[in-house]
């Protein structure tokens, strides 16, 4: 499967996602919709990130490798053309690991321990001083991620600004000590509609807390998880007027369906009182079926045949390390790092 050849001046960007279980409505609404639309208006690099989810997964390294197949087949059933867009196994691009050498020594501990997200990302996960080298340093891999390919643009959810803050921090220095421009700096894109919370109301769908809805679950398993989704604890009787902050059934209803109108209306009902949850939920239930019905299909026609999904993501990966071999010798050359 050939890529066709892309414009120069066609920007060039990349996505990705750590494969420690399928993907599931957190990541359609945060990203995959709008990497199958990137698809056509950039140079687009989608990465599977198995070597950063081994820094906090070293534990079971087994749920790594076998989610890499999972988030690739998640991939193609919402849309991301191979031909169009290069999907990548991080661990398999030997040149990321050794850009990452390199850039950490452009980087303290102390910065790295500065840096929000990882600071956040420590407490969510209890490590407190127990952090895993690895886990410290994803900064410094990241930016071997994103500087590898020179892409300009990257899109993250707001909570990941300053890991591509200090992206650009490391892209300045090194093109300082260098002299001259070779790694670019790049821009976040933060998707309009943010984080969804779980189905059980709490700030973040995760696999971990068990409050997603996986693109690829059955109809009896949408239909489990609507019945579960959090409303209004305070919308005890039909006749009371419900309240909308906080209600996951309508948070959904906006992020998914496509009746802005109707869902309005049914906003204005709910909150003066009168209508029950339960016809909310039927809504909702209704738009996530006639949605993730074609994705859960083409799933498992692409599921049939995992040798081609795996021989996709091997000419992806190809295609990917002959891209990041050219930036990495153009590193070494700055580095005075080239003898013969």
């Amino acid at each position: 499967m050939t890529q066709p050849t892309a414009n120069p001046s066609t920007p060039i960007i990349l996505t990705g996602d750590r494969p420690t279980g399928p993907l599931h409505l957190g990541h359609f609404v945060g990203s995959l919709r709008n990497r199958v639309a990137y698809q056509d208006t950039y140079r687009q690099f989608v990465m599977l990130a198995d070597s950063q989810a081994l820094t906090d997964n070293m534990d079971d390294i087994g749920k790594v490798h076998r989610n890499v197949v999972e988030v690739a087949l998640d991939y193609l059933a919402v849309g991301i053309d191979p031909a169009k867009t290069t999907i990548l196994i991080q661990s398999q691009i030997p040149e990321l690991t050794e850009l990452t050498f390199y850039y950490l020594n452009l980087v303290t501990v102390a910065r790295l321990e500065r840096n929000p997200t990882v600071k956040q990302e420590i407490i969510l996960r209890g490590f407190e001083r127990d952090i895993p080298a690895g886990f410290l340093t994803y900064p410094a891999s990241q930016a071997a991620d994103i500087t590898a390919f020179k892409a300009s643009v990257v899109p993250v959810g707001e909570d990941q600004i300053p890991m591509i803050e200090q992206c650009n921090e490391i892209v300045r220095k090194f093109n300082r000590n260098a002299g001259r421009d070779i790694l670019v700096e790049c821009k976040a894109i933060v998707p309009e509609v943010g984080r969804l919370p779980g189905t059980d109301g709490k700030a973040k769908m995760s696999k971990s807390l068990g409050n997603t809805i996986n693109l690829g679950a059955s109809a009896d398993e949408i239909r489990a998880a609507v019945k579960m989704v959090y409303t209004d604890p305070l919308h005890l009787k039909v006749s009371d007027p419900g309240h909308l902050e906080g209600n996951v059934a309508f948070i959904y209803l906006d992020a998914f369906d496509p009746d802005k109108e109707g869902v309005a209306a049914m906003k204005e009902h709910y909150t003066r009182g009168g209508l029950g949850d339960s016809v909310v939920k039927k809504r909702l239930e209704g738009v996530l079926q006639e949605m993730l019905a074609p994705i859960r299909a083409r799933r498992e026609e692409f599921a049939k045949d995992r040798g081609q999904v795996l021989q996709i993501l091997k000419e992806g990966t190809a295609r990917a390390r002959e891209i990041a071999a050219v930036t990495t010798d153009e590193v070494k050359k700055a580095l005075g790092l080239s003898y013969f």
